[in-house]
């Protein structure tokens, strides 16, 4: 029995050692516990504390070449720009703006390192595509400049969507027409048209980059747009006046060169074109709605005009020998010395099929001598256009 008794005894003891040892562990496993939380914890703040430093420097650099970017202080931003991703390497827009100071310093292969990797990142970022337009246009990559543009044109922009847009396409238009691509200029001034606002100013500008592509009819209709809201506005009356001209709608160009003139009287070759306008209509013997008297009595002056253009190149060339005389020349001046008897108002009278055949030999002589005997008067540059203009009738 005491036997047992001591065993029980034994038994209970170990168990209240381990009850102790348990409760000893879970405290022990609780401090460890929350050592590790106050660890991870303090590791953590540090951590955000490292990263906040970290971005704040980043963010002091970039600013600093921000500003120095702005005032074209490139060697100074790249510098800056360069501390800046230090601390932030993967910052889209340090990088961005590194690669733009790099453009500005003319280091364009680094740049351009720099911008395929971004558009690598970000292929519908706007500003990216644009620059690298401008890259390729410079190399003379006229397929890739074009593909870039296009990107930048429907790319994603910050700020006013519209506005960056239509200032891509406008510089588009302008590297089109740099590299003689007129077609394509029309092309994307059409699409430019149909999108532009009711802006008087961007309308004339617009206009102007129709003139450069040679689409005057386009042309003619921007700058109308134009002057209904500045009816008076200088450039676009003469680049109206100009495109009527071309267009040959003489009568139409008369009246918006007057007022260009009346607008702007230092504006030289609006009155000049005015002369020649206002000569077209009244040379033109094939205008409608004039009397038979008076289409004859422009068919002497336009005859009488011709012979003197013909005596002016014979001058001209016998002065330099005569293999600078125009070969069709000596027999346009017989043809004509042989019908001026018959060009009088009588017989112009008795044979109104004469009027034809004098106006004829008259745009021969003109278009013939045009390029062959010097410049031309301002009747004969006007009896040229006269010539172009029936040419076709």
């Amino acid at each position: 029995m005491p036997e047992q008794e001591g065993n029980a005894q034994a038994t209970a003891g170990n168990k209240r050692d381990f009850r102790r040892y348990l409760r000893r562990e879970a405290v022990i496993l609780a401090l460890l516990s929350a050592l590790a939380v106050i660890f991870f914890v303090a590791v953590t703040a540090l951590s955000h504390i490292y990263e906040a430093q970290q971005e704040f420097l980043g963010n002091r650099w970039f600013l600093r070449g921000a500003a120095d970017l702005k005032q074209s202080h490139f060697e100074s931003a790249v510098t800056e720009f360069r501390a800046a991703l230090l601390y932030e390497r993967d910052s889209y827009t340090y990088q961005l703006n590194l690669a733009e100071a790099l453009v500005g310093l003319k280091r364009t292969a680094e740049a351009y390192a720099y911008f395929i990797n971004l558009w690598d990142r970000e292929p519908e970022n706007g500003l990216v595509n644009l620059e690298l337009a401008r890259i390729a246009a410079q190399k003379g990559e006229t397929e890739q400049a074009l593909r870039y543009y296009h990107n930048a044109i429907y790319a994603t922009w910050p700020g006013d969507q519209q506005v960056q847009r239509r200032d891509t396409r406008l510089e588009l238009i302008e590297y089109l027409l740099n590299i003689d691509a007129k077609a394509h200029a029309q092309a994307e001034l059409i699409a430019l048209a149909a999108n532009l606002e009711d802006d008087p100013v961007q309308q004339s500008r617009v206009g102007d980059l129709f003139l450069q592509a040679q689409d005057y009819e386009h042309a003619l209709g921007e700058y109308r747009l134009s002057l209904k809201a500045e009816p008076h506005d200088p450039t676009a009356l003469a680049g109206a006046g100009f495109s009527a001209f071309q267009l040959g709608r003489y009568s139409l160009a008369e009246s918006y060169l007057q007022a260009a003139v009346s607008a702007n009287p230092n504006d030289a070759q609006s009155a000049a074109r005015l002369r020649t306008a206002a000569l077209v209509m009244q040379m033109d013997p094939f205008q409608r709605q004039i009397s038979v008297a008076l289409r004859d009595r422009i068919v002497l002056k336009a005859f009488a005009a011709a012979g003197q253009r013909l005596e002016s190149c014979s001058s001209a060339g016998a002065a330099k020998g005569p293999a600078t005389i125009p070969v069709a020349q000596p027999g346009l001046t017989e043809e004509w010395a042989k019908m001026k008897p018959r060009i009088t108002e009588l017989g112009l009278r008795r044979d109104p099929d004469l009027v034809n055949t004098a106006m004829e030999l008259v745009f021969s002589i003109e278009r013939q001598t045009s390029n062959a005997c010097g410049a031309a008067s301002e009747t004969d540059a006007a009896l040229l256009l006269i010539a172009k203009l029936h040419e076709s009738n």
